[in-house]
């Protein structure tokens, strides 16, 4: 696990960037008690301020001052843009060519520059933690521990909110915001019961835990572009599996009904990402009881958005 202290010391450097988000419930009908844990509030509208500014703020300044740099489809780019704007560096984003332009947008806003590759080059970044031709400190989007810790803070304010959750379920893209979460709430309360949520397509964790050992699936681009992926990152194989009590795999169809619920039940907008868990809930695929679903991001294109909302399922694009 990552060390509670470590995430109460995030906890102290996110006070007054990263903002506390509400933790409200979704009146769904008759089943669980759900309760949303709303990311899509923060400033960039994703979890991922946390452990990017976190992370940046906890570097050596000698490599930061040369640049930040990571690999990212759009949220830890904003959280990476964000805490290099504040700490006066360059920022340089690694992004797959169908990162979405509404995120791409918000990154160069935020003064970042993106260079899209191909998936499989964007995969090989974050596996070789760098881009050739690319100078700066890399912040893995995933595997550092301290973009972990202040993940992790979102469990404690869960915890604060609602002592005696039932389970908490978490969209799994590559582990960083399940660990961090998972970390801080089996810490304190080990009986808590942690989910991560998969959609269809996209499901390498779920493979996993059902062989026992890291397997590779198909990757099937789709509009859950936040999460997702081809195989599970060895070191989060490691810190995920004894934190985990299991895991899901919803369809697009149930994400996108989700998203449409979020915004006509209480008018959350949220990302495909960010509708996995609350999918999975409304499914009933994880019992009853207390159920916190965190709502990862909001970074949606109001295209795609617009589709769904009329009652449709996006279709990727070749």
């Amino acid at each position: 696990m990552i060390p509670l202290e470590e995430i109460r010391s995030a906890q102290e450097t996110l006070a007054g960037t990263a903002i506390r988000t509400p933790l409200v419930r979704l009146h769904a009908g008759d089943g669980a008690e759900i309760y949303l844990k709303l990311e899509n509030l923060q400033p960039i509208g994703s979890f991922k301020i946390r452990g990017a500014y976190n992370a940046a703020r906890r570097a050596n300044p000698e490599e930061v001052a040369a640049g930040l740099v990571t690999a990212s489809a759009g949220n830890m780019a904003q959280g990476v843009s964000w805490a290099a704007r504040e700490l006066g560096v360059p920022c340089t984003v690694i992004a797959p060519d169908h990162a979405p332009e509404t995120k791409v947008a918000a990154i160069e806003r935020l003064g970042g520059h993106v260079i899209k590759v191909p998936f499989e080059e964007w995969w090989e970044a974050m596996e070789n933690y760098g881009y050739e031709g690319v100078e700066g400190l890399f912040l893995h989007p995933v595997e550092n521990e301290d973009v972990m810790a202040g993940n992790g803070t979102i469990g404690l304010e869960i915890l604060e909110d609602l002592p005696d959750p039932d389970a908490v379920l978490i969209p799994w893209g590559g582990g960083g915001l399940t660990v961090g979460i998972a970390s801080a709430i089996k810490a304190q309360r080990p009986n808590v019961k942690i989910y991560a949520v998969e959609q269809e397509t996209a499901a390498p964790l779920n493979a996993t835990l059902e062989a026992g050992s890291p397997q590779e699936v198909e990757y099937r681009h789709s509009f859950i572009d936040g999460a997702g992926a081809r195989a599970v990152l060895p070191k989060m194989w490691a810190l995920g599996q004894p934190l985990l009590d299991g895991a899901y795999r919803v369809s697009l169809d149930e994400t996108a009904a989700a998203i449409r619920m979020l915004a006509e039940r209480t008018r959350v907008i949220a990302e495909g990402a960010g509708a996995l868990a609350p999918a999975a809930a409304l499914s009933r695929r994880a019992g009853e009881g207390k159920l916190v679903c965190v709502v990862s991001g909001g970074n949606i294109d109001f295209s795609t958005l617009s589709v769904i909302l009329a009652g449709g399922t996006p279709v990727a694009s070749a």
